[in-house]
């Protein structure tokens, strides 16, 4: 298999849920980059974030999470002239996967508000599907930023030994479920003042794009958006114009109902108590202005993971860019991953 960064699919006639609902026809969307050797034994797999997707490691990314182009190609720390990265699109996400969007093969109608509550645990079986389909049974790694991070560490848990190191970027390994339960119910609230809402069925009515551009306008603010803006511009109007159109141009690529389907799907994820079955290296990076994933996480997870005996690493990244430190400031720990993906082999 040879570098491409033209998104590709693989099809599943039917996927099993936690829930025990069956789902039909499940298509999941995923680009590589590299070559995959003969033996099969030099896979990376790429995870993204919450309101990203695979296009994280393009050459020309731009992601609220930061791109992560200058940390995933040729000669880079995940070096592709060596490794054959994998990055799938998350099975209820916006960037060719099944979702919300997609046609229910049951009904011949759009899943819309319908489309069955889903875990981390059902994306990961996605993609162990998807390596399956690949003929990858062990991989060197997983990395990713914030949701990414949530799924490398669940990765971790579901399917211990089916990866040498784990690499989980400005996230953590549980989200308080009230915290998932205000998320969703917030959003819920914020999108139903729109009048084409109609309970999620927007579809036909011509969306809700008004109200999704304000939602991603504060959460780019909440990411961390204004540092970076402020490295090139000074007029206060002119970076809120600026948030405001790369705020338009995500609204209009990623759907609604998908921002509710993935935090949903936090609200049972917790995987400190599985911590001991954790047999994979871990490096465990924060930001220190990370509003969302502050520095004081590491006093509990750490501790926690070496007393379940898991060989793990911590780096705090020195960045004024918040959430997006990770791509934005991926320089300032580069060498760290490189070093971490030494280590593995």
């Amino acid at each position: 298999m040879t570098e491409a960064f033209e998104p590709k699919t693989f099809d599943i006639g039917e996927f099993r849920l936690q829930s025990g609902r069956h789902m039909r026809d499940v298509t999941i969307a995923y680009r590589t980059l590299g070559r995959l050797a003969p033996a099969r034994d030099n896979v990376v797999l790429v995870t993204h974030g919450y309101s990203s997707g695979p296009q994280m490691i393009d050459p020309d990314a731009s992601t609220g999470e930061g791109s992560w182009n200058t940390l995933v190609g040729p000669g880079k720390p995940v070096d592709t002239d060596r490794y054959f990265a994998v990055a799938p699109n998350m099975l209820g996400s916006s960037y060719g996967s099944t979702n919300a969007a997609s046609f229910d093969p049951a009904t011949g109608r759009r899943y819309g508000p319908r489309f069955p509550d889903i875990t981390v645990s059902d994306i990961i079986g996605t993609q162990r599907l998807l390596l399956d389909h690949l003929g990858i049974d062990k991989l060197v790694a997983i990395v990713g930023p914030s949701y990414g991070g949530y799924q490398a560490f669940q990765w971790a848990v579901d399917h211990p030994g089916a990866m040498k190191g784990i690499a989980a970027v400005v996230t953590a390994p549980s989200v308080p479920r009230e915290r998932s339960e205000g998320r969703v119910a917030r959003l819920v609230a914020t999108l139903s003042q729109h009048p084409n809402w109609n309970g999620g069925d927007y579809y036909d009515a011509g969306g809700v794009l008004e109200t999704l551009i304000d939602i991603r306008i504060a959460t780019l603010k909440t990411y961390g958006i204004e540092a970076r803006l402020r490295d090139t511009m000074s007029d206060p109007d002119k970076i809120e114009a600026a948030i405001r159109d790369e705020a338009g141009r995500w609204a209009k690529a990623f759907d609604a109902n998908s921002l509710i389907i993935l935090a949903k799907a936090l609200r049972t994820y917790d995987v400190t108590a599985q911590f001991p079955e954790i047999t994979a290296k871990v490096l465990y990076v924060l930001s220190r202005t990370d509003q969302l994933f502050p520095p004081e996480l590491e006093e509990a997870v750490m501790p926690a993971l070496e007393a379940a005996g898991v060989a793990a690493d911590y780096f705090l990244l020195d960045s004024e860019y918040g959430h997006s430190a990770s791509g934005r400031d991926a320089h300032k720990w580069a060498p760290r991953l490189r070093a971490f993906m030494e280590s593995l082999g």
